[in-house]
């Protein structure tokens, strides 16, 4: 029954619309799968001297911030770990088991990136461990590694609805994080011996292990209780509340779609999320501007900060245009609207996301002047040159967004997805560069005039690059109902 399943999904991935897209990210997303590999590996064999040459137990360092890692990875699967997806439906009319389809599915999250990348640095560190004379408790502890990795990923299964859960262990460890640092409670003296008894004796590693089945059963009896048409695949029904918004009347059709817009923004998991997202990326200049890491202290790296603090909405928004509006885009296609009514609301949810994005990150004053024109140059290059990107490339990224799923036990759950940020990566490129080249040709404020006139060039020409975007638009509108229409 598994193979039937390997060549549904196989099949589904082959005849989607989206076909090509899909391949195409996937490409992306194998080199940057690689490139990580590549890193951990070489992290995973040099950390022992590393950590040996500068006076430390290697095995008890990182043991020591074990409880740190694994938080970190817990983290990283809430907001990137894609959740099972099949076609449940169709398949409860089948004479399959319903413990047959839930294995599968919570089988293919055991095959995850994000539990076998782990393996590249911790099993190059076993081996290193094993050869200086660790002995086969090394690889005891490595078992119980594992496990505690596979623990995380059945667990991020069951808590990934659970806002609550999430942001409550997210406030608890980055308050633990900061007592650390300002040396007012350590809880790493608590959790070290555990982690440390892993290696120490015969038996300890029989908890992760017992962790790991006990995540994994509950995990499957949750899926398989409410592996039903009538109450776990069933869509909820919430109270219908009135949001008018009168004063947007005022723009006529325009406003119309910046109405639907800040619905859709304001009622569903997946799209309020993008908001968050888009407040933490306002904190992501701080690795850069505080030349806390000096492969980010150059001046390329500090524009490429300034994108995404500013842009950070744009990037996580804008790459899903019109894919937001995908449950009822064929009803609108059959409408008398203008499309470019349509795509220029979509412009301006965008300007304004990113206005308000500069205005917050006005904190970054701190650093300097300087730094903070570097986050408004790259606003405007954002409005008048990514803004117009991002539309182009939503016209062929034809991935359905059910909104009205996010709460199911199987489906698409991520309120932010890893396409959205491997797509925004040309975009970073052209504005290093153009900084880069003013500020070591002339000097660092006209590096800062060549990425604003990029952007304000882009802005006197949005009205010709709109015409070209709706033309394309327009030519892609059947295939993209087409591709919308597809369950998977």
């Amino acid at each position: 029954m598994f193979k039937h399943f390997i060549m549904l999904e196989w099949k589904s991935f082959l005849r989607s619309a989206s076909f090509g897209s899909n391949l195409a990210l996937k490409i992306v997303m194998g080199l940057a799968a690689l490139y990580f590999i590549a890193c951990f590996a070489i992290l995973g064999t040099a950390v022992f001297f590393i950590l040996k040459d500068e006076g430390y137990e290697p095995l008890e360092t990182v043991n020591k911030f074990m409880i740190y890692y694994l938080v970190v990875d817990l983290l990283i699967r809430y907001f990137l770990q894609k959740m099972p997806v099949m076609n449940i439906r169709p398949l409860l009319t089948l004479p399959i088991k319903k413990s047959t389809i839930v294995h599968f599915s919570l089988g293919k999250t055991a095959l995850s990136f994000f539990n076998w990348t782990h393996a590249f640095f911790f099993l190059p560190f076993t081996v290193v461990l094993l050869m200086k004379g660790y002995g086969y408790q090394a690889i005891l502890w490595h078992i119980a590694m594992f496990s505690l990795f596979y623990f995380n990923n059945f667990i991020n299964v069951l808590v990934n609805n659970k806002n609550v859960v999430f942001y409550a262990v997210l406030t608890i460890f980055v308050g633990l994080g900061l007592t650390q640092y300002y040396t007012i409670f350590d809880i790493t003296i608590y959790t070290q011996p555990f982690f440390q008894g892993l290696y120490t004796t015969n038996y300890l590693f029989l908890i992760p292990v017992i962790l790991m089945i006990a995540a994994y059963y509950f995990s499957f009896q949750y899926f398989k209780n409410n592996l039903n048409l009538d109450e776990g695949l069933a869509k909820k029904s919430e109270e219908a509340k009135t949001e008018n918004y009168t004063w947007l009347d005022q723009f006529g059709s325009l406003g119309t779609f910046l109405k639907n817009d800040i619905r859709l923004l304001k009622r569903n998991k997946r799209s309020r999320t993008t908001v968050i997202m888009s407040v933490v990326f306002i904190f992501y200049g701080l690795l850069f501007f505080t030349s806390s890491i000096e492969a980010y202290d150059n001046p390329a790296m500090k524009v490429f900060a300034g994108i995404f603090v500013s842009g950070g909405f744009l990037f996580t928004f804008g790459q899903f245009i019109p894919s937001w509006d995908s449950a009822y885009y064929q009803l609108m296609m059959s409408q008398n609207i203008q499309y470019r009514e349509y795509i220029s609301s979509k412009w301006w949810l965008m300007v304004i996301g990113t206005v308000i994005s500069t205005l917050l990150a006005s904190f970054y004053l701190y650093f300097g002047l300087h730094t903070y024109l570097i986050i408004v140059v790259a606003a405007i290059f954002n409005i008048g040159v990514n803004s117009h990107l991002v539309m182009l490339g939503g016209a062929f990224v034809k991935t359905p967004i059910d909104l009205t799923t996010s709460k199911q036990a199987f489906g698409d759950k991520q309120a932010f997805n890893v396409k959205t940020m491997l797509i925004a990566i040309p975009k970073m490129l052209l504005p290093m560069a153009l900084y880069a080249l003013g500020y070591f040709l002339f000097s660092p404020n006209v590096g800062l005039l060549f990425v604003a006139a990029a952007g304000v060039l882009g802005f006197a020409f949005r009205n010709y690059v709109f015409t070209k975007i709706e033309k394309i638009y327009k030519s892609e509108k059947y295939a993209t109902i087409a591709a919308y229409k597809q369950k998977s």
